[in-house]
């Protein structure tokens, strides 16, 4: 099993336990901070889930319906996940707005307080274990998980400050500014998420600095004269590069192939996580104009 499925399944553990928890004592105290964390841990609870079946989608060998993989769902993952958690965000942010309107009062601080330090340890945790996984597998899907458990992580230490100032001053109102807080928080995160994965599903061309890292492969290749219509995108961690690779007319087919071989052997080697699709048309003069 791939380490990201495993961390998927990880963390749908620790979301749902957590939901349960903050869940019971939000009710209980009339927190709008903890409850506004609870229904955070749902969403998470639900994406990790959804995520390891995006995983195991993605994992699937090209055939004759999808030619080129099926990595983009890891993409299509990744804006529902930063839509899903944009929508819990505008709810917190409803949920902290009524509480702030009505001046609730959150009871039960010490549990309340009890509750938040636990998550936050416990959300640190898996934190610490995404990101590790996130840079060993490179996948953008354990990125965004990464993402939204890190918005758990600040909103449950701010939670319990937040829980830990009432007790001590009664000032009630910081429990919906909290919650207010998050929710501003949570929706800023979400686009950052949205956006990449967007990106990715309408083939946008890969990082600037990898491109340039190609383009340094065409020029410094003994035996290439030119290169045009260079062309790059990624979809999971399939990267797929296009080229048309320019040469002397006098060369011979056999040598020039043996160039091209070496050509892709240099790219291959620039990251070694990804999987590299290469398509490389050989020309005997600039056919570009």
């Amino acid at each position: 099993m791939r380490i990201e499925k495993k961390a998927s399944i990880v963390a749908t553990l620790v979301a749902t336990f957590l939901m349960i928890v903050k869940l019971s004592v939000g009710i209980m105290s009339g927190s709008a901070a903890i409850l506004a964390s609870a229904i955070d841990s749902l969403m998470d609870m639900a994406i990790s889930l959804f995520n390891y079946f995006a995983l195991r989608q993605s994992d699937k060998e090209a055939d004759a319906k999808f030619n080129y993989g099926r990595g983009k769902i890891e993409a299509i993952a990744a804006v529902i996940e930063g839509t899903v958690i944009t929508l819990s965000g505008l709810y917190i942010l409803y949920l902290s707005s009524t509480k702030l309107y009505n001046n609730d009062h959150p009871t039960m601080l010490d549990a309340a307080m009890g509750v938040m330090l636990f998550s936050t340890l416990v959300t640190g945790a898996l934190v610490l274990y995404l990101r590790y996984v996130a840079r060993n597998s490179r996948s953008i899907v354990t990125q965004a998980d990464v993402l939204h458990y890190q918005v758990d992580l600040y909103s449950n230490g701010g939670i319990f400050i937040a829980m830990g100032i009432i007790a001590l001053t009664d000032w009630y109102i910081i429990d919906a500014l909290v919650g207010l807080t998050i929710a501003f928080y949570i929706i800023y995160s979400a686009y950052g998420l949205i956006k990449e994965g967007i990106l990715i599903l309408l083939d946008a061309a890969l990082e600037p600095h990898l491109v340039e890292q190609i383009v340094h492969i065409f020029k410094t290749q003994e035996g290439l004269t030119d290169y045009h219509w260079l062309k790059t995108r990624r979809a999971g961690r399939d990267i797929f590069v296009s080229v048309h690779l320019v040469f002397n007319e006098e060369i011979t087919l056999l040598k020039a192939h043996q160039i091209s071989d070496k050509v892709e052997q240099r790219i291959r080697a620039l990251d070694k996580d990804f999987q590299w699709n290469l398509s490389i048309h050989l020309d005997p003069h600039d056919d570009s104009h």
